[in-house]
């Protein structure tokens, strides 16, 4: 309760078969928080604060009264520290350990600069801060509520601080006997432009004793259920390691395939392609290839596939469907003894549907549902034989199916794909080409609404980076920064979205390698008016399209949102969202330069299309808004100028105070509006708008 007066505060409890009064387990003023029950409800743990006066409280069901575990009186506690109430409280699965946050006392507030004329205000800058003022200005809220995991062993009454300053982060196996901790410091300013990092450590709960296991990991642990292993992966390998003698086992090191991403084009470490879970009794962990899912016991003596190859060799990708049991602890147990689903989907052509499977090595997958779908979110009902999923494709909604966990006879339970049918729509299909270097690589192809393949159509490309697996997904009719294809065909274009891959150092010339054989590969089709070809894209799309229309003149039409235009300038500059420097992007993520600005100079002025504006034939519309948070407003600007300076047809909205993407439905739907004004105008031969032929002066703005 919590109450205007506050001598009432507290924590009661009532009983629902009678008219008694509540009876209070503690009251009194000040503040009581998180509620929260051991996993056999017998236990209760809340946070108690009154000023500095800060303690954790529980109470056992059937006493009379609440209790104080954890004081700033306790052994252990650490000076001017709290019980942090924002912080969760949870039991260990035996409800012997309770495991909550603390912190250091916050400053007292200060009088705001504008009722103190004596008082200054400024940010120091100092080359040796671990994070740049942006970030912490971003992380001010999160860091003034941060809190340090801290555990109280209800069988020994002893209290242990695990995480603290020097280990900000401690992750308790269900047992509550151990946990891992990171150690991020010595990498926090590195990772402005590398990739984030941290030592891990193992934490005895009952001394608060750290043993390193692993130094500089990118990734994280993940506990097995018993609480004796945990398994991670280092880049190359899948590893497990025990928690009573620290050691490290690979599971992966002898298998001959890759467990990182293949098709990494970024130069930074390949992200593993993921971990399904553990099985019930720890002996095994389930990983995934690019394809298959693997079986790998956790003391490394066998190593084998689930899925038998099958995926590998038919070209499907398979992944664990858990059926929407609540995971433990954000950690998914796998039942080793009996059948479950998993998903498919074929990297081809898309295509998808459910498989059973088991870690009965004699068993193959065997196929229940199959189609040219996006088949998802497989839910099974607790008590009866019954199971919804969802289906959806370009012309049909993400209604939900049920069915048995045979997946015989599905029906549908919604209805959403009949709102389609009073509007064209369109189709879609798989287009494959080659890259300038002859790689083989995909597009998805939306065609018009009743398209006739002896007319010629216009065409729109929309360019991220691999787009050909957004086929099979129903794009819902909404206004956005970029094209929505539906939209788009059933307005008589053809819509494009091309694959891209990269060399590292050269993302322009990469993306304009891919790009231009598409198109190619989309005219040799024979439907699509190659003299009406535009391209669109926001962000990276835009930046990629700024580069092409510095090299080629074949698109008669761009739009692009949100450029860059000047690398060695955005290198500088900051993610404003996030507080992040943006070099981390240039080095080692999407820019993919390789190197920093004084390693590869170079590379910046060529991948920069500010630097070839003055080659610019091609009508650009741009939007770039002034309050956006990841790239900086003045690459727009430095854009607008270079062009404008050459006397290059260019339009750029601004819609203020908007961020990276467009947030408000009016301007979502007046810049969809407005591109679709200016791809018609100049790809469909529609009337020239009034903006494009005389702007909007600022005094007439709306």
């Amino acid at each position: 309760q919590d109450a205007k007066a506050e001598e009432s505060n507290g924590v009661y409890t009532v009983d629902p078969s009678s008219t008694a009064a509540p009876a209070a387990l503690a009251a009194g003023k000040g503040k009581y928080a998180k509620l929260t029950w051991d996993h056999d409800q017998k236990q209760l743990a809340f946070a108690f604060e009154q000023g500095a006066d800060s303690k954790l409280l529980g109470w056992i069901r059937g006493e009379p009264k609440a209790v104080e575990w954890v004081t700033p009186a306790t052994e252990g506690w650490r000076l001017r520290w709290n019980v942090q109430q924002k912080a969760p409280i949870e039991f260990s699965r035996d409800g012997k350990h309770v495991f909550f946050g603390t912190a250091p006392l916050p400053r007292p507030a200060r009088k705001p600069a504008e009722l103190d004329p004596d008082r200054t205000q400024f940010d120091l800058w100092s080359w040796k801060d671990d994070r740049i003022q942006t970030i912490q200005k971003v992380r001010a809220n999160q860091d003034r509520d941060r809190s340090y995991k801290a555990v109280y062993h209800l069988d020994t009454k002893k209290f242990v601080q695990l995480a603290d300053l020097t280990m900000a982060l401690a992750t308790p196996n269900e047992q509550g006997d151990f946990a891992f901790g990171n150690d991020d410091r010595q990498y926090r300013t590195s990772a402005e432009w590398d990739e984030t990092a941290s030592d891990i450590y193992f934490l005895d709960t009952a001394t608060g004793q750290r043993s390193l296991i692993s130094r500089k990991q990118r990734g994280t642990l993940s506990w097995s259920g018993d609480g004796r292993k945990a398994v991670f992966f280092d880049g190359r390998d899948w590893n497990v390691v025990n928690v009573n003698d620290t050691t490290v086992i690979k599971l992966t090191n002898n298998t001959g395939v890759r467990f990182d991403n293949e098709e990494n084009d970024t130069p930074r470490q390949a992200q593993p392609y993921g971990l399904a879970g553990w099985s019930k009794d720890s002996d095994w962990v389930l990983v995934y290839d690019q394809y298959d899912i693997w079986q790998l016991a956790a003391n490394g003596s066998i190593t084998r596939m689930v899925t038998r190859g099958a995926g590998r060799e038919k070209k499907i990708q398979f992944r664990y469907a858990p059926m929407g049991e609540p995971p433990r602890n954000n950690r998914v147990f796998i039942d080793q003894n009996a059948p479950f689903i998993i998903r498919g989907e074929n990297l081809e052509t898309f295509d998808s549907g459910f498989w059973t499977a088991s870690m009965d090595f004699n068993a193959h997958p065997s196929q229940l549902l199959w189609g040219k779908k996006n088949y998802h979110t497989v839910l099974k009902a607790r008590n009866a034989d019954k199971i919804v999923f969802t289906a959806q494709s370009f012309t049909e909604a993400p209604d939900l199916w049920m069915t048995d966990s045979k997946f015989s006879a599905p029906k549908p339970v919604t209805t959403l794909t009949r709102q389609v049918d009073a509007f064209n729509w369109g189709t879609d299909e798989i287009m494959t080409f080659r890259n300038t270097d002859g790689v083989p690589l995909k597009a998805a192809l939306f065609k018009p609404a009743g398209f006739d393949p002896t007319k010629k159509y216009p065409m729109i490309v929309y360019i991220y980076e691999r787009r050909s697996q957004e086929l099979n997904n129903f794009p819902t009719p909404r206004p956005t920064n970029s094209i929505n294809p539906a939209f788009y065909t059933s307005q008589g274009y053809v819509v494009l979205q091309p694959d891209i891959i990269y060399k590292v150092g050269y993302p322009g010339q990469s993306a304009l390698n891919c790009v231009m054989p598409a198109v190619d590969a989309a005219v040799r089709l024979g439907f699509i008016d190659e003299k009406n070809v535009g391209i669109q894209g926001h962000s990276w799309g835009g930046y990629q399209i700024a580069y092409m229309i510095t090299r080629t003149n074949r698109f008669k039409a761009a739009e692009a949102g949100a450029v860059v235009a000047n690398m060695t300038s955005a290198y500088g500059g900051i993610r404003y969202g996030t507080g992040l420097p943006r070099q981390f992007q240039y080095e080692r993520t999407q820019s993919r330069i390789g190197g920093s600005l004084w390693d590869y100079p170079m590379r910046f002025l060529e991948n920069s299309p500010l630097f070839a504006a003055d080659r610019v034939e091609t009508p650009l519309l741009m939007m770039h808004n002034d309050a956006d948070d990841a790239v900086p407003f003045t690459q727009g600007i430095e854009f607008y100028l270079a062009l404008r300076r050459n006397g290059k047809e260019s339009y750029m909205f601004n819609y203020n105070g908007e961020p990276h993407n467009l947030r408000r439905r009016a301007n979502q739907k007046d810049f969809s509006t407005r591109m679709k004004q200016f791809f018609d105008f100049y790809l469909m031969s529609a009337p020239k708008p009034d903006w494009m032929e005389r702007g909007i002066p600022y005094l007439e703005r709306n």
